[in-house]
């Protein structure tokens, strides 16, 4: 699934590519499962509005339509958002196109029919966003709490945009084991935590994100940080800081790679 650094870099491609352009026209698949709003409102709604923003909130891209609320993008496991020509012929499981005033198209691509999509007046997001939160709170999302840390990570309602990859990759270069428990971490620990999550995430977006599976940005173009993984997919490979094996296990029912020289 598409997290913070994928979400965010189609969300910037898409906002630079269609910002200040009206919708003409709305088309619709009438797939139930990618609606969570009736198709009618998402067509109601965005017919005539003018694209002012496009940004990411936690996973879900939230395009701003002013005074008429926003329309969310939710990419689930194999969801597109692409800026298309009208020649270009459309992909098998489109099931949103966006004609726009600039003479492209914005479709929505979803093969599994796992993303969403939806109208509401404005979105917040469930959790903190992790590459703006100051360091006090930070730390106080974490007090008292008994879960491991790597669950802890996933928490969205805690830090929303942060998934399995980026979990894992920040806990190896905060040298933290994934299993242990959020609440027990020490203030500096926690602190070093921060600063390579942030540092991850942005890099990955510097990147265009990881491109693991079917992702791709606006452009329909891969990422590269898959490149600069230490850990993650990695389980039975050498460490590339030490050399150890990378250990496997299941952590808050995700499957988590670590090194068991590198992280105490």
């Amino acid at each position: 699934m598409p997290e913070l650094p994928e979400v965010e870099t189609v969300a910037n491609g898409v906002h630079e590519r269609v910002h200040g352009q009206l919708i003409e026209r709305v088309w619709t698949s009438g797939k139930p499962q990618t609606f969570k709003s009736p198709e009618s409102e998402i067509e109601a709604v965005l017919t005539g509005a003018r694209i002012e923003r496009v940004r990411r909130v936690g996973k879900t891209i939230a395009v701003s339509l002013g005074s008429r609320g926003e329309f969310l993008v939710h990419l689930g496991m194999t969801g597109r958002l692409l800026v298309s020509s009208p020649e270009v012929p459309l992909p098998p499981h489109t099931h949103a196109v966006l004609s726009l005033s600039g003479g492209n198209e914005l479709r929505f691509v979803d093969a599994r029919r796992f993303g969403r999509l939806s109208v509401a007046a404005a979105y917040e997001g469930p959790g903190a966003e992790p590459l703006t939160i100051g360091e006090d709170d930070f730390v106080a999302l974490f007090r008292g709490r008994k879960l491991a840390i790597k669950a802890a990570l996933l928490n969205q309602a805690l830090l929303h945009g942060v998934g399995n990859i980026y979990a894992d990759e920040s806990l190896f270069r905060a040298k933290i084991r994934p299993r242990r428990q959020a609440g027990r971490l020490t203030r500096a620990e926690l602190l070093r935590l921060r600063t390579e999550l942030v540092g991850v995430l942005k890099n990955a977006i510097k990147l265009g994100g990881s491109s693991v599976s079917d992702y791709v940005d606006a452009d329909g173009v891969r990422g590269f940080f898959q490149l600069e993984h230490k850990v993650y997919g990695r389980a039975g490979e050498d460490c590339k800081d030490c050399g150890t094996g990378l250990k496997k296990v299941v952590v808050g029912g995700r499957t988590t790679v670590y090194c068991p020289m590198c992280q105490r």
